[in-house]
């Protein structure tokens, strides 16, 4: 029906109702219960029934991380199927100059987990880098940088292909932080000339998924997934 946020927000305005009396923060609905939102009864059996499903998204730049924008800029959750029950959740965010993996998922629980940041969910990311590179550069970026919201670090860094000015790499981070790849690159004066995410965590972009497609992850997939998320 909603966000964890926006249904909390629900709840202390005491717009849910369960057999008669106002619900409070951490009811736990139980079989029989009847559910009201805003006067209308809730037919909540249904969400409890849905099938965990995940789907490797491959965002092109341009497009926005949201369900709606003021701007009129594509969104993403225009390009997904659609759910007969519940909502796609995106797992994190891409920002609209960055392209790549992007997980979106039906299952709320899924999602809080992978963003959480206790999670330690590991983000890797190709780089193209416009400048000049050298070893000690590498080192800074691995030890860490004092950026303006903290200190942050690549937990890799590996040199992929590209001669003169413009070279790629992979990176990794543990963080979620906006911007904090491109951030990490500029405090060493180089600029990121193109930026996409290839893995989150267990999860891959395939090499088949062009950008405004998507792969639904396989059982064992998401098995694995679920597993490194510890549910």
């Amino acid at each position: 029906m909603g966000s964890r946020r926006q249904i909390e927000s629900w709840i202390e305005e005491k717009r849910f109702i369960v057999n008669g009396v106002e619900v409070t923060l951490g009811y736990m609905l139980k079989p029989g219960d009847h559910l009201q939102f805003n006067g209308r009864t809730v037919k909540w059996e249904k969400y409890e029934e849905q099938t965990t499903r995940v789907l490797v998204y491959h965002k092109p730049i341009g497009e926005v991380v949201s369900r709606r924008d003021p701007e009129g800029r594509p969104v993403i959750f225009t390009q997904l199927p659609r759910l007969s029950v519940g909502r796609w959740i995106a797992v994190g965010r891409l920002d609209i100059n960055t392209s790549g993996l992007l997980l979106v998922t039906n299952n709320g629980e899924l999602a809080h987990k992978l963003m959480h940041p206790s999670t330690q969910v590991e983000r890797e990311y190709a780089v193209r880098i416009l400048g000049e590179v050298d070893k000690d550069m590498i080192e800074r970026l691995k030890t860490g940088v004092e950026l303006d919201d903290g200190k942050a670090t690549f937990c890799d860094v590996q040199f992929s292909a590209g001669e003169g000015a413009n070279k790629w790499y992979y990176v990794v981070v543990k963080e979620g932080r906006n911007r904090m790849v491109r951030r990490l690159w500029e405090s060493q004066g180089v600029t990121v000339s193109k930026l996409k995410r290839v893995r989150y965590g267990p999860a891959m972009l395939p090499e088949r998924i062009k950008p405004h497609s998507f792969y639904e992850l396989t059982e064992r997939e998401l098995t694995q997934l679920m597993t490194f998320a510890d549910m």
